[in-house]
């Protein structure tokens, strides 16, 4: 037999194949199609998760905050990646490549103490905030609360 007649004779088994596949997913979804059951009610199409009934609207107003600390975590996620990597090949970088980690490491940091220092990672309402200068402002918190 020469090479043509082989590879034709290969992919009609393939195609043959392929098409029992696609035949028997035609056959199951017919299948389904006649024998499944065809409720028909009001409730039907509404919501339904975990046993309990949905109640109100699913849109809701969420703070900026939740965006801007997960835009954080994957930016901060994403470089542990490249941390991780370099761990893996530690002997093979050698002291440079400690330097080097070392730099980014310093560069990670410097941009979580901005985002800390700006105020980006603080949930609580900027006039909420105040400084205590010492046992005397604590005192008078203390007094003005109880």
């Amino acid at each position: 037999m020469s090479t043509s007649t082989l590879a034709l004779a290969h992919n009609w088994g393939f195609a043959i194949f392929i098409i029992g596949i696609i035949a028997f997913c035609f056959v199951i979804l017919l299948i389904s199609y006649f024998l499944g059951g065809r409720a028909k009610a009001r409730t039907k199409h509404v919501p339904y998760e975990s046993g309990i009934n949905s109640v109100g609207s699913a849109h809701l107003r969420l703070s900026a905050k939740f965006y801007m600390v997960a835009m954080f975590f994957v930016i901060f996620d994403v470089e542990s990646i490249f941390l991780f990597a370099w761990a893996i090949s530690v002997r093979e970088v050698g002291f440079l490549g400690l330097i080097e980690a070392a730099i980014f490491i310093l560069v990670l940091l410097s941009g979580l103490f901005y985002l800390n220092r700006i105020g980006a990672l603080s949930w609580t309402p900027i006039g909420s905030h105040s400084v205590v200068k010492g046992p005397s402002e604590i005192i008078k918190i203390r007094n003005r609360y109880s």
